[in-house]
């Protein structure tokens, strides 16, 4: 994009070096490429997108990093833990200054809007999160919000802005959103099983770390639902024997059927993820987006 007139502080400098070094799998700005890719047109404007995609998912790990307290993320210190939650906060939001003046290089206000209700849905999805910390009575359907607002939100948009940026029909725009939300909704599901399937080593972070933060997921709930009256998440919710009770959460989700069953919703999301791709005309960019969704399934940290 056009260089800003002002000079960056070196801190800035620093730290934006720091943040955009660390190794992503680029799964969201590849997912914009692709979906353009499927209606002949100039491939400027799309290419601009990805970049705010990714900009905008990474200003997001910096502030989510801060907000739970991260110390590390994939092997490297985060920005709070290194530069303290001051600077995180205020690097984050020059992240995502920077991902909305790259979005307005598009000069398509659709897209502009759609990128803005998106950083509101993040917030809004981080926000439910804390609130219901360590809440164990969660509904199916709060949960699905949150995994929409923190996770599908992003993928839906990357998704629908990369078709509305190929200048593609409304139809093919309407599949592609579909595809981005149903394969994101997959994305976050997948996360939440890894959280108690990995090792340490794996993951990068200790196993069950989500309940360890107060978080309720799909595992989680169908635990709950279970067993209503006498569960280890309640126990350890009301701060009973913390340690033991997380074990024993943690035990009955991998010593049950819970973690196939939750793969088996993941693997239904992916499933409309490919339906939605179905009235598209076969290519190349179109079995990507189809690997893509298989991917999502076998993904182990």
């Amino acid at each position: 994009g056009k260089q800003s007139s002002f000079a960056k502080p070196s801190l800035l400098v620093e730290l934006l070096g720091h943040v955009l070094k660390a190794p992503g799998k680029r799964t969201r700005p590849a997912i914009t490429i692709l979906a353009s890719k499927l209606h002949p047109h100039d491939h400027e404007l799309p290419i601009i997108m990805a970049g705010a995609v990714e900009l905008l998912h990474i200003a997001t790990l910096i502030h989510d990093d801060t907000v739970d307290n991260s110390p590390v993320r994939r092997g490297t210190a985060t920005v709070s833990s290194r530069w303290g939650e001051n600077v995180a906060v205020l690097l984050g939001d020059y992240v995502f200054a920077t991902s909305a003046t790259m979005v307005c290089d598009t000069n398509n206000v659709r897209v502009i809007r759609r990128f803005s209700e998106t950083i509101m849905e993040l917030s809004s999805g981080e926000l439910s999160e804390i609130s219901s910390a360590f809440n164990w009575d969660i509904s199916r359907q709060s949960y699905w919000q949150r995994v929409y607002d923190k996770t599908a939100s992003l993928f839906s948009t990357a998704s629908e802005s990369g078709a509305v940026l190929s200048g593609a029909p409304e139809s093919l725009v309407q599949s592609l959103k579909s595809y981005g939300y149903n394969l994101g909704m997959a994305f976050q599901v997948v996360d939440d099983i890894l959280d108690f399937q990995g090792t340490e080593e794996e993951i990068g972070k200790p196993v069950g770390n989500d309940l360890l933060q107060g978080t309720i997921t799909l595992p989680s709930i169908l635990l709950m639902e279970r067993y209503p009256d006498d569960n280890p998440i309640k126990r350890l919710f009301e701060n009973i024997e913390a340690d033991g009770n997380l074990k024993q959460a943690i035990e009955m989700i991998q010593n049950s059927d819970i973690i196939p069953q939750s793969y088996s919703v993941a693997a239904d999301l992916c499933h409309k993820a490919t339906q939605a791709l179905e009235p598209i005309p076969d290519s190349s960019y179109k079995r990507s987006l189809v690997d893509l969704a298989a991917y999502v399934m076998e993904r182990r940290y």
